[in-house]
């Protein structure tokens, strides 16, 4: 069954968000498990906040549901890093997959779709399959950060999104780590020993897709590097959903 309202007559989103903005990482993870259980997921793409979230949510024995989005286009070193988390976590990580290959894409769309319209390939090979990973789900973890970008400066620790309005369903999006530096992620990642993308060492500060991640000037937001040559930063599961209710 999708999230919805009236359900939980006894959350009040805002007030819930407030306390949630002055509690510790650990605390907001516990408050998540004891409401939602499995019905909370954490999504990650393997980016230095998703990891330590991860490893919270491990040393607290919180079973969340974690899975990623798998566009077929990702770096050797991120399916590498893949399996490595899943060992040193003791855990399985969902990969949620395109309902086209990148050689069906290319037959029906031309090739090197994302160089002609990269909206259409991400909306293509990563919000639609969010989209339906989390139709099943009253809850989304994710490791968006306000330091990040411009366009996620407003992040909450705690939204609610209107998900689909002919059915009534909401979602919760839980932001954990949204006023945490770039700095603090990874004295903490180094410090606990996280396996991490080796591709941070060589200057990639953000990693999405191979053909559409570049590495970051001196001074760029951490997203800079992303869709080089188009006046795009986000590639829309962050987007997608609208404003938040």
């Amino acid at each position: 069954m999708p999230f919805l309202l009236e359900d939980h007559p006894d959350l009040d989103v805002s007030a819930q968000a407030a306390v949630l903005e002055t509690a510790v990482l650990g605390e907001v993870l516990v408050w998540a498990w004891e409401r939602f259980g499995g019905r909370a997921a954490i999504g990650t793409s393997f980016q230095g906040s998703g990891l330590v979230i991860l490893d919270h949510a491990v040393k607290l024995g919180l079973k969340f549901p974690v899975f990623t989005l798998d566009t077929g286009l990702w770096f050797p070193e991120t399916y590498a890093l893949k399996d490595r988390l899943e060992r040193h976590f003791g855990i399985e990580i969902e990969a949620v997959h395109p309902e086209q290959t990148v050689e069906e894409q290319a037959a029906v769309y031309g090739p090197e779709l994302w160089r002609t319209n990269p909206d259409t390939c991400c909306a293509m090979r990563k919000v639609l399959p969010l989209q339906r990973k989390l139709a099943a789900l009253d809850m989304w973890i994710t490791g968006v950060r306000r330091h990040q970008s411009d366009t996620r400066a407003g992040t909450r620790i705690l939204e609610l999104y209107e998900f689909d309005r002919l059915r009534g369903h909401h979602l919760l999006k839980l932001n954990p780590l949204a006023g945490w530096s770039r700095e603090a992620i990874w004295e903490y990642l180094r410090r606990e020993g996280i396996p991490y993308n080796p591709l941070h060492d060589r200057g990639y500060r953000s990693i999405g897709c191979w053909p559409c991640t570049k590495l970051t000037g001196a001074g760029e937001d951490e997203r800079a590097g992303r869709w080089e040559g188009f006046d795009k930063t986000e590639c829309g599961i962050h987007t997608f959903m609208g404003a938040n209710i």
